[in-house]
C-alpha cells in the first residue's frame, strides 16, 4: 500500500497516519517499514523528526533560497526508485504541503518564481507514478472551526499556520489536490467522530483501490486468524 497522506496543519494528517499503520497490522498482519512526517520546515529529519530546538531555529532562519533548495532536494531524494522496492510506502505531506506552506510563509516556489511549486509537484509525481502507480492521495480535512480549537486546545510547536489563515490555507489544500495527477484519490474528515472511526472510514474508501499483493495479505492474515467474516477493506 502506497499512500500520500496531505492536509492542513491540525486536520489529522499524523494521527491518521498512525491509524492507518494499526489498521495495517490489524489487517494485513504488517506495518509501514517508515512513517516519512519530515516535509514541513522546521521539520527535516528523523522519523520522527529529531531536531532539537536550537537546530529548527537555525532552519528557520535559512533564506528563501536555501530553504527551498533543503526542501526540493529533500523531496527528489524520496521519490527515487528504491523508495518503492517493498510494497508498503507512506508519506505526509511530501509535495503537497510544500506547494502550499513554501509561497505562503517561506517565500519560495510562488508562481513564475524561480522552482515553481506547481511545476515541482508535477516533477514529483511524475516520479512516484512512475514507478507506484498505484499511489493513493488521501486528502485528510476537518472544517476550520475544528482546527481554529486544535490549535488551542494542542498547540504545535513550532505551529505554522496562523488561525487567521485557516481558510485560505484549506482552500490552497483544496486547490492542491484537485491540481494533483495522482487520479487514485480520498477524501477522509477527522471531525466525524474519534481516530478509530476516521480509520474505519479511511478503511472502507481504500478498499477499491487495495492492490492484488495487499488483497492476498488481507486473505492470508485472515486465514491465519481463523477466517474473520469480513471484507477486505474492514
Amino acid at each position: 500500500m502506497r499512500l500520500i497522506i496531505a492536509g492542513c496543519e491540525n486536520s489529522g494528517t499524523s494521527t491518521l497516519a498512525h491509524a492507518i499503520d494499526d489498521w495495517m497490522e490489524a489487517t494485513m498482519g504488517g506495518r509501514f517499514n517508515l512513517l516519512h512526517d519530515h516535509y514541513k520546515l522546521p521539520h527535516t529529519s528523523g522519523h520522527p523528526d529529531d531536531t532539537t530546538h536550537e537546530e529548527q531555529a537555525q532552519i528557520m532562519a535559512l533564506s528563501p533560497k536555501i530553504k527551498e533548495m533543503v526542501q526540493r532536494h529533500s523531496l527528489y531524494y524520496h521519490v527515487q526508485p528504491a523508495s518503492y522496492d517493498v510494497p508498503d510506502w507512506l508519506v505526509i505531506g511530501l509535495h503537497i504541503d510544500d506547494s502550499v506552506y513554501g509561497p505562503l510563509y517561506f517565500g519560495y516556489g510562488g508562481d513564475g518564481q524561480p522552482h515553481d511549486r506547481k511545476i515541482v509537484s508535477r516533477q514529483v509525481e511524475s516520479a512516484v507514478l512512475r514507478f507506484a502507480p498505484d499511489v493513493v492521495l488521501v486528502h485528510v480535512k476537518a472544517p476550520a472551526d475544528v482546527i481554529a480549537r486544535r490549535m488551542k486546545e494542542r498547540p504545535q510547536t513550532p505551529s505554522l499556520v496562523k488561525e487567521k489563515d485557516i481558510p485560505r490555507v484549506l482552500q490552497l489544500f483544496e486547490d492542491a489536490v484537485a491540481r494533483s495527477t495522482i487520479t487514485r484519490k480520498i477524501v477522509v474528515d477527522t471531525s466525524a467522530g474519534p481516530v478509530q472511526a476516521t480509520a474505519s472510514d479511511f478503511a472502507k474508501k481504500i478498499e477499491k483501490y487495495l492492490t492484488d499483493t495487499d488483497r492476498l495479505r488481507i486473505l492470508t492474515h485472515r486465514a491465519l486468524r481463523g477466517g474473520a467474516q469480513s471484507s477486505p477493506g474492514h
